[in-house]
Formats: structure tokens, sequence, C-alpha cells
């Protein structure tokens, strides 16, 4: 069983998950603040100036939406890095779970905004490194995959499916400091991303067997 607390501003957090409320989902309704967050749950505690670098933003922005997100329980100010000329910064949580089936419901638009901005994130995340492949060494390069497959399941069936892939990615180490400090050499941050994606409006067999025009096959693996 995993503990849970009230966190921050009635946050609920698990271990080192933090679960989604309509206030935290407005929070993050915004992609510069899902990139932030990201950003210091993946390379640790960093100043306005290092992020905004990063986003290719000012450091005035970066600072109001750091503040947005502190005032929000998701980040607070590392008060052992910083000084009187700089604010550090550090994430309180390495997770963010949206698991509340209604929640969506109540706040439409705001879970919207939030979603886009992940899939925008991951976006980035991908093409960054396929960017970067081609100097990887060989070995990594190896590793590389982007791959889809289109299966035919029921809302049950599907639901299965996810905690599977839940299932087999926890059998792995995490990246967190800890696990990073025991790892083996050789060791480095792999990102696994996940997508299940109904596709509703997918023609069903009869409708394409029936079409007078050929279907072209758009799946890639």
């Amino acid at each position: 069983m995993t503990d849970t607390s009230a966190g921050p501003d009635g946050l609920k957090t698990e271990a080192d998950a933090v679960v989604l409320d309509a206030k935290g989902l407005r929070a993050l309704a915004h992609p510069m603040r899902v990139q932030l967050v990201g950003l210091l749950r993946k390379y640790g505690p960093s100043t306005a100036t290092r992020l905004a670098e990063r986003l290719g933003v000012n450091s005035g922005t970066a600072s109001y939406h750091l503040r947005q997100l502190g005032a929000a329980g998701f980040v607070e100010e590392d008060t052992e890095r910083g000084n009187a000329r700089e604010r550090w910064w550090r994430s309180l949580h390495q997770r963010t779970e949206l698991n509340d089936p209604e929640l969506a419901e109540r706040e439409p638009e705001a879970a919207l905004a939030y979603l886009q901005s992940v899939a925008a994130t991951y976006t980035l995340r991908a093409q960054r490194a396929v960017n970067e492949l081609q100097t990887m060494p060989r070995a990594w390069r190896d590793t590389f995959d982007m791959s889809d497959w289109a299966l035919r399941l029921t809302p049950e069936e599907t639901a299965a499916l996810r905690q599977e892939l839940l299932a087999v990615v926890a059998r792995y180490r995490e990246d967190t400091p800890e696990a990073a400090a025991k790892a083996p050499e050789g060791a480095e941050r792999v990102a696994v991303i996940t997508h299940l994606l109904p596709e509703l409006d997918t023609p069903v067999a009869s409708e394409v067997h029936s079409s007078p025009q050929k279907a072209t096959g758009t799946e890639t693996s």
C-alpha cells in the first residue's frame, strides 16, 4: 500500500508523485510550466536564468511561472543554494498523475490545455533524440526505437494493456538520485514514453472491404 498524505494547497502525494486536483490541473495548464517542472525533475535544482536559457525565454517569464508553480505546490525555493542575488528552485515531486476520471469533465479547458502541453513536450523530446542520434555512441544508437502498432481492443482490454505496460516498466531501475548513485557503470537516462490513443473514427473491417477505393496503410514501425 502506498502512503498517501496531503501536500501543499491540498495536493495529494503518493511517495514522490503528485496527484492532480482541480487547482493543480489549472496551475499546469500552461506549456511553460509543464516544461519547467520537467526540467527541474530531470536535471535537479536550477535558477530562473538557467531554465530560461534552456527554454529560449527571458528570465522574468521563467521567474513568473516558477512563482505560480510554487504557489500551487509543485516547486519550492531551494534556500540552501540560493542567495540574495540568485534564487534556486527545486521540484517537490518526480511524477505527475492525472487519475481522477471526473476531473477532466469538471475542468475540460484546463485538462485539454494540460494534455496538449504534455503532448507537445513529448514531441520536443522525441525530436531532440532524433537530432542527436547520429552523434550517439553506436551501442546507444542501436537501442533507439520509434514504433506503433494498430490493435482492435475493447476499453477493458485497453485498460489491461496499460497495466501490463506499467508493470513491465516497474521492473526496471527508476531514474532517481538514489538509483543513479547505485546504478552500474554505463547506465544513462532512458526515456520510455507510452501513448494509448483511441482512434474511434477508424472504419470497421466491413466498411473497408466494401469500399471501392484501395486503402492505404499509414502505420509505421
